[in-house]
């Protein structure tokens, strides 16, 4: 039988709705979705046909109004966001209704962090807390230390150590999370892109000018932090299994995360596949 206690998950691309939603019905909760027209997978319908316990609710990105009067509806008053929503949907293709409107032009700047945190306030003002997904995640959380079976070389402790020194850097101007290291110097950072587009423009950008007989290396390594004050209901650093096999088309061969502050989805078949790939994997 459905519980009588609910949970709000605010649904975006990729599979992180569904790992949040496992947990949640783990932990015996309805599940109220708000699922994102332009993001969400059509999965997520098929789920709520096989649980009573799932309520699926589909709006376009820019509808703050109805997400608020959907959870109200639905008595929800606590809610997570789970997913990535596209940078350049966010700020290019979406259709504020007059409350988003109103929050936008109050904006001091318009980056993504003051946006959702914006978005944050407006539902707590409804009665609505928006709380850390990692809540429900938390056994796929980074642990420190090495985490595949090899360890980093020299060269990519020092690549590491650089990369975490930039990486920390751009995050605080909320630019993105990752720097693509080689040879002590930065071959990419992140924008609006994506980890994956990333690490894949990194490896294009090498792969097209390396000259044999230059001093820099060919092998990538990819560093991914959080940002200084992450705001952990949010935007919170993702590993997947895809970041593995991009990497490995890419030359890259070390990922440095966060431990604690990093997700990772699948760990068992991201480091199989990193293991596979001869990709060392770090969390500090």
């Amino acid at each position: 039988m459905p519980t009588s206690e609910k949970l709000g998950l605010i649904a975006g691309n990729g599979r992180f709705p569904f790992l949040l939603l496992d947990s949640a019905r783990a932990h015996g909760l309805t599940v109220v979705v708000a699922a994102i027209r332009e993001e969400t997978s059509l999965e997520i319908d098929a789920r709520a046909a096989a649980d009573s316990a799932i309520h699926v609710h589909w709006m376009s990105l820019g509808e703050l109004s109805r997400l608020i009067d959907t959870f109200r509806a639905e008595g929800v008053t606590r809610a997570v966001m789970a997913g990535q929503v596209k940078h350049t949907q966010i700020f290019s293709a979406i259709r504020p209704d007059w409350r988003l409107a109103k929050l936008l032009l109050n904006l001091r700047s318009r980056n993504t962090d003051m946006l959702l945190g914006a978005i944050a306030k407006v539902l707590a003002d409804e009665g609505i807390e928006l709380i850390s997904s990692t809540q429900y995640l938390e056994p796929l959380l980074a642990k420190p230390g090495v985490l595949t079976a090899r360890t980093p070389t020299a060269n990519e402790q020092s690549d590491i150590a650089y990369g975490r020194t930039v990486a920390r850097g751009i995050a605080a101007f909320d630019l993105g999370q990752t720097v693509v290291i080689a040879a002590q110097a930065c071959v990419a950072i992140e924008a609006m892109e994506g980890t994956d587009a990333t690490i894949e423009r990194a490896g294009d950008l090498i792969l097209r000018h390396h000259d044999p007989a230059s001093t820099l290396s060919r092998s990538l390594t990819v560093v991914k932090v959080a940002k200084p004050a992450q705001d952990m209901r949010f935007d919170v650093p993702v590993i997947g299994l895809a970041t593995i096999q991009t990497m490995a088309r890419a030359g890259a061969t070390c990922l440095a995360i966060e431990a604690s502050r990093t997700l990772l989805f699948d760990p068992e078949a991201i480091l199989a596949a990193a293991n596979h790939a001869n990709i060392a994997i770090v969390a500090e």
